[in-house]
């Protein structure tokens, strides 16, 4: 009994659950109300599943309505829920290679290189230590910026570099000021900054750590990682092209700004679709095309075990290499000439179902519960389930138990794929008989 309810597949959703309450229960303090009075219970449990699912959706203003204490709760809930999510779902990943057969782990652990998981606290101490190093120099480099580049007091100056920096590599989307948000100033660096951070924090620790090892000879790299860092880069270069072209002369986003703002904001949209949550423009000014293309980017996410949600950049680009082997007739989908696993194609399957299941019952119960849009709905319950924070101001119209719906979606889209992913693959075995073939039709 004990084993099965210390179930690794059990513990990570507890953990959560316990880390939201807690952060709910903080909130509600009135010391981390910047006005009168405590934050309303729904405003608390919606922000604290915000921050500790690292989405970014708010439904009040972060840099107002909460006071210093109740900032340092969000940057607080936005580290442990980035460090849970990498290491729970990294030990989860060496878990379920433990499980397999022998002919697959020994395969498995060459391209996990030295990732054992015998070694649980060695791969927790290496995230820590990789997360607080590349939060330390962003938050030095941003911090940099707004002493210099902003003119701000240094201690103001300090914080707000630390908490960008956090809320950047957690790909949590949380903001003090009017950084990064739609009328802000134009800040090359501080840009930059963000997206750098929440590139790094959505490639994966197990993307990270291979390259820390073998970035000199891509050859050697895993399929894991090469298909993570080529999925990546073609989903921003199309992300980039798309909204350069579609928002060009838009005069409600880039079209008032010059050419090389363009180039930069169109790039700095393509990268936070991926779950980073900061935005530069209106996103209800969007063109239908932009918009239906930032559904997409959203869904797909980042990279597995990393603080990006999303299906995943390999979970996507594999059942693409499936469908390409079904049209071609081809018995096996091969990606950088490996076969992949029939049991993985079914996971991969099984998720994006789930996904896309989950977030359309989702628009169905919010659009049943207020008169808003279709389409901002629909952006809106995509980024909390994909955990990534871009928002057209549905979340905040939503009555308190639409409120309670988006809350739930962030912490199913958190925490479900992962131990949807886990359960399934820690079951898969061989059954010992199987049933007479047939072929429904199809199409």
């Amino acid at each position: 009994m004990t084993s099965t309810i210390l179930h690794p597949t059990r513990i990570i959703p507890a953990a959560f659950l316990a880390g939201i309450a807690l952060g709910t229960a903080l909130l509600m303090l009135p010391a981390a109300r910047a006005g009168e009075g405590a934050a309303p219970f729904v405003v608390a449990l919606f922000t604290a599943t915000s921050a500790f699912c690292v989405t970014g959706l708010t439904v009040v203003d972060t840099a107002s309505y909460w006071s210093g204490l109740g900032h340092a709760v969000i940057l607080l809930l936005c580290q442990l829920g980035g460090l849970g999510i990498m290491t729970g779902a990294t030990l989860l990943g060496l878990l379920v290679t433990g499980r397999n057969r022998l002919s697959s782990r020994i395969l498995q652990r060459a391209e996990l290189r030295s990732l054992d998981m015998g070694d649980v606290g060695g791969v927790i101490r290496v995230v820590v230590t990789l997360t607080f190093a590349v939060e330390g120099v962003l938050a030095l480099v941003l911090a940099a910026n707004f002493l210099l580049g902003d003119g701000m007091a240094l201690p103001d100056a300090l914080w707000n570099g630390l908490f960008h920096a956090v809320s950047a590599w957690n790909n949590a989307g949380f903001a003090l000021s009017a950084v990064a948000m739609p009328g802000m100033a134009r800040d090359a660096l501080l840009l930059c900054g963000l997206m750098l951070g929440v590139l790094l924090g959505g490639f994966g620790f197990p993307v990270l750590h291979e390259l820390r090892q073998e970035w000199r000879t891509p050859s050697a790299w895993s399929i894991h990682t090469k298909l993570t860092l080529a999925g990546s880069a073609f989903l921003l270069l199309l992300g980039w092209l798309v909204t350069l072209v579609a928002e060009w002369a838009n005069p409600q986003t880039l079209g008032p700004a010059p050419a090389g703002w363009k180039l930069l904001e169109a790039l700095f949209h393509s990268v936070m679709t991926r779950s980073g949550g900061f935005a530069t423009m209106d996103m209800t000014a969007l063109h239908d095309e932009t918009q239906a293309l930032t559904w997409g980017l959203m869904m797909i996410g980042g990279g597995s075990a990393s603080t990006a949600g999303g299906i995943k950049v390999t979970t996507f680009f594999l059942l693409g290499f499936v469908a390409l082997a079904e049209a071609r007739s081809q018995a096996d989908a091969n990606i950088f000439r490996r076969r992949i696993a029939p049991d993985v194609q079914r996971q991969a399957l099984l998720l994006a179902l789930l996904s896309v299941g989950t977030v359309s019952l989702a628009v169905l119960i919010l659009l049943a519960m207020a008169e808003i849009p279709i389409q901002f709905v629909i952006f809106d319950a995509i980024s909390a389930f994909a955990t990534v924070g871009l928002s057209t101001g549905a979340a905040a119209a939503l009555p308190p138990e639409g409120q309670v719906v988006m809350a739930a979606l962030m912490y199913v889209g958190r925490v479900g794929i992962i131990t949807v992913a886990a359960a399934v693959a820690l079951r898969a075995g061989r059954p010992q008989y199987r049933f007479p073939e047939e072929r429904p039709i199809i199409g």
